[in-house]
């Protein structure tokens, strides 16, 4: 049995990069348009993280992972051809945008080394969960008695199948606070 692979970010550097792109404008708008609506609490402010006339550039980097940059700075990822998922850092300016799932202080610093999140982390007291929140969400990971997210997750289950299941890997951690692409957006300098 193999092991999961390590989050995309965990050592993530501008050497992954394989190319990066500056999109026309109809790849523009179809990027515009699934991020709005993937996160339809971003419409007010859409116009000006994603301005129509700014150039959008889309960098291909190793694992089939695509940064969306715009004014070089990385707002949102995807994998493959998965859902859009925003950085930590336009997370935090807009904590409300995505659906919420609380571990418990005991999978904290798991959670800040990588790790993938387990139901027990989630269903224990101090976990929380969004009932409805369905598998293959991206969802914000906050920690309890913290304000701000500590990781972008993918759910493996349902919010209902991680109480009832109660074992296992409930979330997919797929970046997290000062992972590779935490740091190349804190330090503007993902990709010259």
């Amino acid at each position: 049995m193999s092991s999961p692979p390590p989050p995309f970010f965990c050592r993530f550097s501008s050497e992954d990069v394989s190319s990066q792109n500056q999109v026309k404008a109809s790849v523009q708008r179809k990027i515009r348009q699934s991020i709005a609506e993937e996160y339809p609490g971003l419409e007010p402010v859409l116009d000006d993280l994603l301005p129509k006339k700014a150039p959008l550039i889309v960098v291909k980097c190793q694992n089939h992972l695509n940064l969306v940059l715009v004014n070089s700075v990385p707002l949102f990822f995807n994998i493959r051809d998965g859902p859009y998922m925003p950085t930590l850092r336009l997370l935090h300016q807009y904590p409300n945008i995505m659906k919420k799932f609380q571990v418990d202080r005991g999978a904290i610093k798991f959670v800040l080394a990588g790790a993938n999140i387990m139901c027990p982390g989630l269903t224990s007291p101090g976990g929380a969960l969004d009932d409805e929140v369905e598998a293959e969400t991206p969802v914000a990971i906050m920690a309890e008695g913290k304000q701000h997210a500590l990781a972008i997750g993918f759910t493996k289950m349902s919010a209902k199948d991680i109480k009832a299941i109660n074992k296992g890997i409930g979330v997919d951690n797929m970046h997290y606070l000062n992972d590779g692409l935490w740091k190349v957006c804190i330090h503007n300098h993902v990709i010259s």
